[in-house]
């Protein structure tokens, strides 16, 4: 049986990969930080084995790490997807903001890598995905920083799928667009209305919509697809 860690898993994008990967059979494992209710809701829904665990956290990582490999024995799939977003403009932004924000994408997903990726070098197998963002890609004003963080997700997926593909592990990421999560909480129905307009596909995306897209890339579909970055933002940035 197939395998998967997605962090960040209790909610909105993380929460229908969850649903959908456990829907097609594989065992999953995710982790949460301050909804434990929901995740728990989530465990008992799909069978997932829920974890407490601070993505920024050296120590944290590593004991959640050695739960999944006790549970699991091994990981065919690592889902890097815990983080936050941030606005507002650059000049007004303190230095804790930005170590914060760079810590839990960046440092997060360094050290989920870090705990996880000799196993699948040892097995010569495997599937490392980041979850970035079309703004990583392109950039987006008054989101410089969260820009700034996940176009160094992009970049760690590029250089590792290249330092790991002669090991059989495969690194790609992925880049959503408008999606219909909690980071849209304060944008008003007229701006909500403005940026499906403004989308080629006419409509916001939905958690539903990368959920699909991580599963095919963490697949033996996509086993000859690494180094890329996905974009799913129905033609938003192109």
């Amino acid at each position: 049986m197939r395998t998967v860690l997605i962090t960040g898993g209790s909610r909105g994008i993380g929460e229908a990969m969850v649903r959908l990967f456990s829907a097609n059979g594989w065992r999953v494992a995710f982790t949460y930080l301050s909804s434990r209710e929901k995740a728990l809701a989530l465990s008992k829904d799909t069978g997932a084995l829920a974890l407490r665990c601070d993505a920024k956290s050296e120590m944290e990582t590593r004991d959640m790490a050695e739960k999944v490999s006790a549970c699991f024995h091994h990981l065919d799939a690592l889902i890097c997807n815990a983080g936050v977003s941030y606005t507002g403009l650059l000049q007004d932004m303190s230095v804790d903001e930005w170590d914060d924000l760079f810590s839990l994408h960046v440092r997060g997903a360094f050290l989920a890598t870090r705990a996880f990726l000799p196993g699948m070098i040892s097995r010569q197998s495997g599937s490392i995905l980041y979850v970035s963002s079309m703004w990583g890609q392109v950039g987006a004003s008054c989101e410089a920083a969260y820009s700034a963080c996940k176009a160094a997700l992009i970049g760690l997926g590029k250089a590792l799928a290249k330092e790991a593909g002669p090991s059989g592990v495969r690194v790609n990421c992925l880049c959503p667009g408008v999606i219909q999560t909690d980071m849209l909480r304060e944008y008003s129905e007229g701006d909500l209305k403005a940026l499906a307009e403004e989308t080629p596909l006419m409509r916001l995306g939905t958690p539903t919509d990368v959920a699909k897209a991580a599963y095919f890339l963490s697949s033996q579909e996509a086993s000859f697809i690494t180094g890329q970055a996905l974009g799913v933002n129905g033609g938003y940035a192109v």
